[in-house]
């Protein structure tokens, strides 16, 4: 009887003939597609505008009818990273009117593997990937290999992941909502801030002041606080440009706010997971401004829990500045289906 157990070379083999690969990152503005034509290897990047696009399902075959038309070989196995938890088959974006069936969409666009998931989750298996140059330090400290990572991330809302090592060397993202947690204020303004939106909505969690909303939020408690008058609540990048562009007292103070805070949220999160791996901050809002965070009392804050403080002065933190970072672990994801499919996990 012939033995049938796969070679090192047959697996090579094998998996080389599942590239190349599509890689696709839903944002809120564009929807952004590349190509891994070997093992993390990723090409240039096509963004198209979502707004464009009556379906995700359409913006990928513009993309892959472009590919056709060039004559490039189409791939069959694609990953998709979305802003939304992914539960089951139907996924309908949160903040996009798209909704589709998973596994309907993969046999519309003919794909043999089409893997959704957060992209929160793919940016956390992206972390061992990210080079030196796409992270920036904020607070030094000492990596042990073989503990969690923790990633953080505020945005349009607050992201929260993680990466636990597993039997086998693996590593395994985790996919919670811990953007929700409670938040716990420190400072006056801090309270201000809080107060302000337990009277509108009860329960506080950390996304309501953790994010781009969150700003606006923070602010608009301040002005109250202050008497200044404002015709409107200010925009997030109207309450950034005030802090770091025009020096504007009560838009510095909303950033002091939002910085102290995050420290504070970023250490719980850190000792809940145990995070010796190093912390990593994402999202759309930290990677501008990393020269104000490093600045901040975020550090300080980070560390100030009490007498668990010596175990997270040794903990470093970064923040993930590389374009496109949750490609790679797009890459990750899909490789890793591919590889149970082919027993070769």
């Amino acid at each position: 009887m012939a033995d049938t157990a796969s070679t090192p070379a047959t697996a090579r083999a094998s998996a080389s003939a599942t590239f190349p690969r599509l890689l696709g990152d839903v944002g809120g503005t564009n929807v952004r597609f590349a190509i891994e034509s070997a093992p993390m290897q990723i090409g240039p990047v096509t963004a198209l505008k979502v707004a464009d696009f009556p379906s995700l399902e359409a913006a990928m075959r513009q993309f892959l009818d472009g590919l056709a038309a060039t004559g490039q070989r189409l791939p069959r196995h694609a990953a998709v990273g979305l802003a939304n938890p992914v539960t089951g088959d139907q996924v309908k974006l949160t903040n996009h009117n798209w909704s589709f069936s998973i596994e309907g969409m993969r046999r519309a666009l003919g794909l043999q593997t089409l893997v959704a998931l957060n992209d929160f989750t793919a940016l956390a298996l992206a972390l061992p990937h990210l080079p030196a140059d796409g992270l920036a330090r904020v607070r030094s400290g000492t990596v042990v290999p073989t503990a969690p990572l923790a990633l953080v991330g505020p945005g349009t809302g607050l992201g929260v992941s993680g990466l636990v090592p597993a039997p086998g060397g693996q590593m395994v993202a985790l996919a919670g909502e811990g953007g929700h947690m409670e938040l716990m204020p420190a400072t006056d303004d801090e309270w201000v801030a809080w107060r302000a939106v337990h009277r509108q909505l009860g329960r506080v969690s950390a996304e309501r002041l953790l994010s781009g909303a969150g700003l606006s939020q923070i602010h608009a408690a301040l002005a109250a606080e202050t008497g200044t008058l404002l015709l409107a609540p200010l925009q997030p990048e109207q309450v950034t440009d005030g802090a770091f562009q025009r020096n504007d007292p009560l838009c510095q103070r909303t950033m002091t706010v939002f910085f102290g805070l995050l420290g504070s949220v970023v250490a719980d999160i850190a000792l809940v997971l145990g995070a010796r791996g190093g912390v990593y901050l994402g999202g759309g809002i930290l990677p501008r401004f990393v020269p104000a965070l490093q600045a901040s009392t975020f550090a300080e804050r980070f560390v100030a829990k009490g007498r668990m403080r010596g175990w997270l002065e040794d903990v470093p933190v970064h923040v993930v500045t590389a374009r496109h970072p949750a490609l790679p672990g797009l890459a990750r994801a899909l490789a890793e289906r591919l590889d149970r499919e082919a027993g070769n996990a």
